[in-house]
């Protein structure tokens, strides 16, 4: 957990309105949780980077580092800190969807930016001309899932059969509906969950009915529940999630799993890769998409704070002029945005868990390398024409 000033600075030394010795930028995160303090870690890493090269113009930079909870009543309170200090050019942040989405109307009304990192729901989209993000909406990562679960139908040579779990929250509905929407195979359960929920009993219900793939929609603090019960109950069925469950891979319960994620450590892109080697020479591990996205948020920031010569509104005028010919080059690829503060381009894609890596595989095309139908267990791999088993009678719709 960090609650402490983190000393990292912004400023551009052609003028200030504010203390012309440091640019300040807001942090905000869940920093009392795994995947709030993987972010900081990102936003640490840039700011350390920036000010080792002598800051912006020699001047160096203050982060502002809150921890938001992860909860909207905490997050409106910390913009509201945010925007009433003058000094603050910007936020990184914030982390989660419930969070951004509470925190919005504030830094709309005050004229700040906040560039979110992970937060990823379908109501972000064009909610605040100040309000940007680096991770695509669930609506479209939701279908690049889908599409990836339908895939296997090319090896199982029939539709593709899976159960959704979904956290009950705006990030778990927003990507179970996207999912939903798309998946063109036979639903046999659709459930809602929370951290505090017993998975015993849908992961008996999962036993009893064989899916050939459980999609959970949520964070790490409802997958590690389900991932130890059904590794405990011995569930053979392909589990896929979204980004929610990256911080999950340190685990050896998550070996085999596939996660969507906007970023991975195995890309071989060099920015990328000096990144990923900064990262493990600071922290000991390689980077997961959550520490990465904050460490080109802090840098975008930056650059847009270093044009703005103090001017709130010009740093939102630099994010909007960016387009595909004149983007920012981050380490989870090239940054634009479009006419709803989205990222633009396609940065999301599908990994499978092995030995902790997190390592790309085709998002569609069987026959080309994509697995099929199976995850037995930690060490299981998977192999051509395997089956779960499904039942082909199961009832669809039907729940725990």
């Amino acid at each position: 957990m960090r609650r402490s000033l983190l000393v990292i600075a912004a400023c551009s030394a052609l003028g200030c309105q504010h203390r012309s010795n440091e640019y300040v930028i807001g942090a905000a995160g869940p920093q009392h949780l795994p995947y709030g303090e993987l972010n900081q870690q990102g936003v640490e890493l840039a700011v350390e980077e920036i000010n080792h090269n002598g800051g912006i113009d020699g001047v160096p930079v203050r982060v502002v580092v809150r921890d938001d909870r992860g909860t909207g009543t905490e997050a409106t309170r910390v913009a509201a800190e945010f925007s009433n200090n003058r000094a603050v050019m910007g936020v990184v942040g914030h982390v989660n969807s419930a969070a951004m989405v509470s925190a919005a109307e504030v830094y709309n009304n005050n004229h700040i930016v906040a560039i979110a990192t992970s937060a990823s729901s379908p109501d972000l989209t064009g909610i605040s001309p100040w309000v940007f993000r680096l991770i695509t909406s669930d609506s479209s990562n939701g279908a690049t899932l889908a599409r990836f679960a339908s895939s296997f139908a090319t090896t199982l040579h029939r539709r593709v059969r899976a159960a959704v779990l979904y956290q009950n929250d705006a990030y778990g509905r927003g990507l179970a509906d996207a999912f939903l929407h798309h998946f063109d195979g036979e639903v046999i359960s659709n459930d809602p969950m929370s951290p505090a929920t017993d998975m015993e009993p849908y992961v008996a219900f999962y036993k009893l009915k064989k899916p050939d793939v459980v999609f959970v929609a949520g964070d790490e603090t409802s997958g590690h529940p389900f991932l130890t019960e059904a590794r405990r109950q011995g569930l053979n069925s392909v589990f896929l999630a979204g980004d929610g469950w990256q911080p999950i891979t340190t685990d050896p319960i998550s070996e085999g799993v596939y996660i969507g994620v906007p970023f991975t450590a195995q890309s071989m892109d060099t920015t990328t890769q000096r990144f990923v080697a900064a990262y493990k020479a600071k922290y000991g591990q390689p980077p997961s998409a959550l520490a990465a996205l904050a460490y080109d948020a802090t840098k975008l920031l930056a650059n847009a704070v270093a044009q703005a010569h103090g001017d709130r509104n010009l740093v939102q005028q630099y994010l909007k002029q960016l387009n595909a010919g004149h983007g920012y080059r981050g380490v989870a690829g090239t940054i634009w945005f479009n006419r709803g503060n989205d990222p633009a381009g396609d940065h999301f894609r599908i990994t499978r868990v092995e030995h902790g890596a997190m390592v790309p595989v085709p998002t569609t095309g069987v026959g080309t390398g994509t697995p099929a139908v199976t995850n037995a267990g930690p060490s299981a791999r998977p192999n051509a024409g395997a089956n779960a088993g499904a039942n082909a009678g199961a009832n669809a719709g039907a729940g725990a």
